[in-house]
């Protein structure tokens, strides 16, 4: 597996919507693997394909990883949100994309999801609490949308001045 570079704010390709996946080829496979192996490196609890620069409708999730296990990374091609409720939640969140910025985001408590897992197989489940959070995070990714939306337009302007301070800086290594 390989751990690949994590795309940040403001960066054109996280803007933009992702394309639906037509075939779980061997090679949108590798690509899941090697997301899921990045997001534990970073370390986070989600990655959506286009941070790493693959504009496809894939993110990968795992809110219950420990060191030894990733018995609950889920892997999803093509998530979609089929219910969504009225109550709330509100959780800070971050984002892989957008480091060490955080901001209280406000989405439904409870979702359920369909998608295509690796195997090309439709499932379809029902997500509560910080995972109900992580998915719709995740999926929003998908259509080019970032948590920082969700904020005020100074707070939202303030991350992403210090986003474009941290990648001159990068470059100048």
């Amino acid at each position: 597996m390989t751990i690949r570079p994590i795309l940040i704010h403001p960066e054109p390709k996280l803007r933009k919507k992702a394309l639906p996946v037509t075939v779980v080829s061997d090679q949108l496979l590798t690509l899941a693997d090697d997301m899921l192996e990045t997001m534990y490196e970073a370390p986070g609890i989600g990655l959506a394909a286009p941070q790493v620069g693959a504009l496809i409708r894939l993110i990968v999730l795992d809110c219950n990883h420990s060191e030894d296990q990733n018995l609950d990374a889920i892997q999803m091609f093509n998530p979609e949100v089929l219910f969504a409720s009225d109550e709330k939640n509100t959780h800070e969140e971050g984002c892989l994309s957008i480091p060490d910025q955080y901001g209280e985001v406000e989405r439904s408590s409870v979702v359920t999801v369909r998608w295509i897992d690796r195997a090309g197989i439709e499932e379809q489940r029902t997500f509560e609490g910080l995972w109900a959070t992580c998915v719709q995070h995740e999926i929003d990714h998908l259509n080019g949308k970032l948590f920082i939306d969700y904020l005020t337009p100074l707070r939202r302007q303030l991350i992403t001045r210090k986003m474009k301070k941290l990648k001159r800086e990068k470059l100048q290594e």
